[in-house]
């Protein structure tokens, strides 16, 4: 793909869904309402290994509720996390590969059966964005929210983590690349970098968390983590996932006067994960559980790229996609989201 493309494939996305292309919402929480359990460091991507099918009927679903991007199984997918588990390099290379094909293909489908449909006016053609998380979330100790990866943690040693798997899910063909809870300055520069060298021609967005709603979860300015991302055209979007509705507006009004990348924002629905009870708390700000009532105002805040995180379900992006397309001409369909 050469760089004018790749600059233009977002934009093209954007401007056909009407000004704001929707991405997908919770992969695990939609898994959980499928019976599926994640009492493991890999968390979803153990389902590529135990049911990969149930990955695909969940990406089916949010296409149905009106998804202009999926994100593929792979924020928790590491070849160090598959090497743990008594995988070789070989099969876990090939785990990386088929979140990106299962993707791909739910994608395929979809499309070719509304397009034979009188609704396929109503959808766009899907884009796969391969998720790359944090090393954080391959630790698994909740360090994706902190930032704190102690002082042996070298820009070098980040990239070497990251390499390999780039590499891999590039090499799968996926339309994007979606850099996942990034909680510091470091990180987000091994992100860049790696780019760079290994001269990806796909687009991509890195995303921060933020735990305080100014800052990333490391304390650094959001200045400092955007410096390395803004002198780069590696990076087509940057933006926040995973925190809390409540904060998302300050942060859009942020990131606009600090850079001119599009900007990407899919919140989690606000709830607060009780890691001693082993189970999720209410959110404690007020509506925190309509985070798609917000959407139109983020997007007229800034935000191009608007989704749902943890707990959010395709009950929510299909409310969120009727919201922001609904002035549009390329409004979401009548299929009802799959909660089955």
């Amino acid at each position: 793909m050469g760089l004018k493309k790749a600059e233009t494939l977002l934009e093209d996305l954007i401007e056909k869904a009407g000004g704001c292309a929707v991405v997908d919402g919770g992969l695990a929480t939609q898994l959980e309402r499928h019976g599926a359990s994640f009492n493991d460091s890999l968390w979803s991507a153990l389902y590529l290994i135990k049911n990969p099918l149930l990955i695909k009927k969940v990406h089916s679903e949010y296409l149905e509720a009106g998804a202009d991007i999926l994100v593929t199984s792979s924020y928790q997918a590491t070849l160090p996390g598959f090497l743990s588990k008594g995988l070789s390099t070989e099969e876990g290379e090939l785990l990386l590969k088929k979140s990106v094909k299962l993707a791909v293909e739910s994608r395929d489908e979809f499309w070719d059966a509304v397009k034979r449909s009188p609704e396929h006016t109503t959808y766009n053609r899907a884009l796969v964005a391969a998720s790359i998380g944090s090393y954080g979330a391959y630790l698994a100790d909740g360090s994706e929210y902190s930032g704190n990866y102690g002082p042996n943690v070298s820009l070098e040693k980040l990239k070497d983590f990251h390499r390999r798997r780039l590499q891999v899910l590039v090499e799968a063909g996926p339309d994007l690349l979606a850099f996942e809870t990034i909680p510091n300055k470091i990180e987000a520069q091994a992100c860049v970098e790696l780019l760079e060298e290994e001269n990806v021609k796909i687009p991509s967005w890195i995303c921060f968390s933020s735990m305080d709603g100014v800052n990333a979860p490391s304390g650094e300015s959001f200045m400092e983590c955007l410096d390395t991302i803004n002198r780069t055209n590696k990076v087509n979007a940057v933006g926040i996932n995973c925190a809390p509705p409540h904060f998302v507006e300050g942060l859009i009004c942020q990131f606009k006067e600090l850079t001119e990348k599009l900007i990407v924002v899919y919140p989690n629905s606000g709830e607060v994960w009780d890691g001693r009870a082993k189970k999720w708390l209410p959110s404690t700000c007020f509506d925190d559980d309509k985070i798609e009532l917000f959407a139109t105002r983020w997007h007229d805040l800034g935000a191009s790229l608007i989704g749902g995180c943890c707990r959010t379900t395709p009950s929510t992006i299909q409310a969120m996609s009727k919201i922001l397309k609904g002035k549009s001409s390329n409004k979401p369909g009548n299929f009802s989201p799959v909660d089955r």
